[in-house]
C-alpha cells in the first residue's frame, strides 16, 4: 500500500482499540487470577510471584507478541490500523517493539500526558511512538463506493489480544 493510501490513526480511535485491548485482556487474566488465587482474586489485592507475572509480565508478553504477529492488538486491527515504522513505512524492529512498549510507562507521566498526545501530535505520535520511531497508520477512508465497486484492503499484519495506544 502507497503511503498516500494511508492515514495516521488519532486519539478517539485509539482509545477505543485500548479499551477493546483491556477487556480481552481481563477476559484471560482474571480466569487465570480466579485458578491460581480463587475467588478472592477479584475480592481483594493479591500479592505474590503470581500477581506480578500475571498483572505484568503477560500483558506485555501478550501485546509484544501480537506486535511481531500483526504489527497491532486486536483494538488496533478492528479499525485495520497498524504500527509501522516512522521514516520507512516498514515492519519496526524488535528493537523498536521493546522501546515502544517501556515508552508506554514514559507516557503514563505526567498524569498520561504522553498518550494524550496522539491528540496534539501532527502525526497522532504519543510519547512511545515518538522513543520507538514508530506510528500507527491504517488505510485513507475513501467515502461511500459506487454501486458494484468491491474494495479489498488487505488485512492488517496480524493480532490478537492487547493493550494500549
Amino acid at each position: 500500500m502507497r503511503p498516500d493510501d494511508l492515514e495516521y490513526v488519532g486519539f478517539w480511535i485509539r482509545v477505543v482499540a485500548s479499551l477493546v485491548d483491556s477487556l480481552l485482556a481481563a477476559l484471560v487474566i482474571a480466569p487465570i487470577g480466579a485458578i491460581i488465587y480463587g475467588m478472592s482474586y477479584f475480592r481483594s489485592g493479591t500479592t505474590g510471584p503470581s500477581d506480578l507475572l500475571l498483572s505484568v509480565a503477560l500483558p506485555a508478553a501478550l501485546t509484544i507478541a501480537f506486535w511481531f504477529a500483526r504489527q497491532a492488538t486486536p483494538g488496533k486491527m478492528m479499525f485495520a490500523a497498524r504500527i509501522v515504522d516512522a521514516n520507512s513505512g516498514a515492519v519496526p524492529s524488535s528493537g523498536q517493539w521493546l522501546l515502544r512498549y517501556v515508552g508506554y510507562f514514559v507516557s503514563i507521566l505526567g498524569l498520561g500526558l504522553g498518550f494524550i498526545w496522539v491528540g496534539i501530535d501532527r502525526r497522532k505520535q504519543g510519547w512511545h511512538d515518538k522513543i520507538a520511531n514508530t506510528v500507527v497508520v491504517r488505510p485513507k477512508s475513501r467515502g461511500v463506493d459506487p454501486p458494484g465497486v468491491v474494495r479489498s484492503i488487505p488485512p492488517p499484519l496480524g493480532g490478537a489480544v492487547f493493550l494500549f495506544l
